[in-house]
């Protein structure tokens, strides 16, 4: 399917009508890592990294290094983030409004079960508990900054 066909507009409006109707993060992540490969999972964290680090405050040149992302998709984020209206923002306003990705809070990255190939480890316990940090597209960590 190329980008300006306008079955793109009408799969992706089905596709965010079918998330929303839905309350649970964990079926919408074992979704998302059965409709991507893991370069597209991966690149998806990557961006979302990328807008709560803008959203921080950190500095561009950090989330570059940080993510392994250029500093025009960075630059992007951050126009998208200024717009008025801007999806980014109230998205990012529902994150906060639920906590974050708190455990405490019921966020998602707290604990939920493995999904493909992804190593069994309840207790989390070589991180204290704590998911595993995230890491960019080109693999690289971006510590606990976010």
């Amino acid at each position: 399917m190329k980008i300006d066909d306008p079955s793109v507009e009408e799969n992706l409006a089905e596709l965010s009508s079918s998330l929303a109707k839905t309350s649970d993060p964990h079926l919408i992540q074992a979704f998302l890592h059965c409709l991507l490969t893991p370069a597209e999972a991966a690149d998806i964290a990557a961006r979302w990294a990328l807008v709560k680090a803008l959203d921080k405050k950190v500095p561009q040149r950090e989330i570059a290094k940080g993510l392994g992302l250029s500093l025009c998709k960075i630059t992007r984020g951050s126009r998208e983030l200024k717009k008025p209206g801007s999806a980014f923002r109230r998205v990012l306003a529902l994150f906060r409004e639920s906590g974050g990705d708190s455990p405490e809070a019921g966020g998602v990255a707290g604990g939920y079960p493995p999904l493909r190939g992804e190593a069994e480890n309840p207790e989390g316990s070589e991180r204290g508990g704590r998911p595993p940090p995230l890491r960019g597209s080109k693999g690289r960590s971006f510590g606990d900054v976010l």
